[in-house]
């Protein structure tokens, strides 16, 4: 393991986090796009970001939600990439106005 890891105190520290909630070594959010059509929008601006960042998150579509899970598995847990990809995703999510849900992960 590469010594990069994160806790989960120091990925909430980051702007552009806000609605993620981290256990098990992972940082999720629920994003609620009230439709199938713009959780689709979503989770394909979602693959853009992760292949252009090499770093991949879980991604579960659902009507009317879209669940993002992000993880580096080198480190075993959280590294400041799923930082940046998290904050990206969420950045994207606002352009297609889609919330991410508070108070829940």
């Amino acid at each position: 393991m590469t010594d990069d890891r994160i806790t989960a105190e120091e990925f909430g520290r980051h702007d552009g986090v806000d609605g993620w909630t981290v256990a098990d070594g992972a940082a999720q959010a629920v994003f609620d796009t009230g439709s199938f059509a713009a959780g689709v929008q979503l989770v394909d601006a979602i693959g853009e970001l992760a292949d252009a960042a090499d770093h991949h998150p879980d991604v579960d579509l659902r009507y009317p939600t879209v669940t993002v899970r992000c993880t580096s598995h080198d480190v075993g847990g959280l590294s400041e990439r799923d930082v940046a990809l998290a904050a990206r995703i969420t950045a994207a999510a606002r352009e297609l106005d889609v919330p991410v849900r508070t108070g829940t992960g």
